[in-house]
């Protein structure tokens, strides 16, 4: 499978974004999804993820209220809305295809990477 993510951009605190992420190739309704994030100097962690069916989540303490993460397997898309962003939210986001069809918490299960997109919020 091939990522593609996209929707990133600069909101004031406060404000929402949505990003998508579009895959191609082989079966991504059968694989668990991750939103992954990086801000700069830091480690990359782990934001929000999802099961082949949609039906188990999972969030960071750090987004737990305030991002969504859901999927359209129909349209091969992976999304993440957020709102009531924050400065400290600001960093790359990466969507990412976990080897097995469960929700996965570990990065290292993560076979398959989006190139990322840029989230800014300004404060």
């Amino acid at each position: 499978v091939q990522l593609q993510a996209s929707g990133g951009g600069l909101v004031q605190a406060g404000g929402s974004l949505r990003l998508s992420c579009t895959a191609s190739g082989r079966m991504f309704g059968a694989y668990g999804m991750g939103w992954f994030r990086q801000a700069p100097g830091m480690e990359r962690e782990l934001a929000a993820a999802i099961s082949w069916s949609g039906i188990s989540t999972y969030y960071a303490d750090s987004v737990k209220g305030r991002f969504n993460i859901s999927r359209d397997n129909e349209k091969n898309t992976l999304y993440l809305l957020m709102n009531n962003l924050e400065p400290e939210d600001s960093a790359i986001y990466y969507c990412a295809a976990h080897k097995y069809a469960l929700l996965g918490i570990d990065m290292d299960e993560y076979t398959t990477w989006g190139q990322g997109t840029q989230v800014t919020v300004s404060s």
